[in-house]
């Protein structure tokens, strides 16, 4: 099992950026394709980025895309998540997670979850 770490929340004003960070344990994070989700209060945990990997293949919910830029560095076995141009329903619990079945964007479908960033965008 692997162990996700996620860092970078945090409170921004409306038409900011933040970078997302997930560390991973163990040395075969290069075998594996990750996300990132989020869960705002009182919603269920809902997908945001995918990233293969090789870190070749990206996928992103529709709410995000053109705003959020998901990638990788296997030497680091970290993940990213760039987010630029932030809005209010932005704000939410950030995780990454592993995958290992599909749906990609199905919480289901990954089977090791980091403990969350609270990233917060004010209006």
């Amino acid at each position: 099992q692997v162990q996700l770490v996620e860092s970078g929340g945090g409170l921004v004003q409306a038409g900011g950026s933040l970078r997302l960070s997930c560390a991973a344990s163990g040395r075969t994070f290069s075998n594996y394709n990750m996300a990132w989700f989020r869960q705002a209060p009182g919603k269920e945990r809902e997908f945001v980025a995918f990233v293969n990997r090789h870190g070749g293949s990206t996928n992103y919910a529709s709410s995000v895309k053109g705003r959020f830029t998901i990638s990788r560095d296997n030497a680091k076995n970290t993940v990213y998540l760039q987010m630029n141009s932030l809005k209010p329903e932005d704000t939410a619990v950030y995780f990454c997670a592993k995958q290992f079945l599909l749906p990609l964007s199905s919480p289901g479908s990954y089977d090791s979850w980091g403990q969350g960033t609270q990233v917060t965008v004010s209006s």
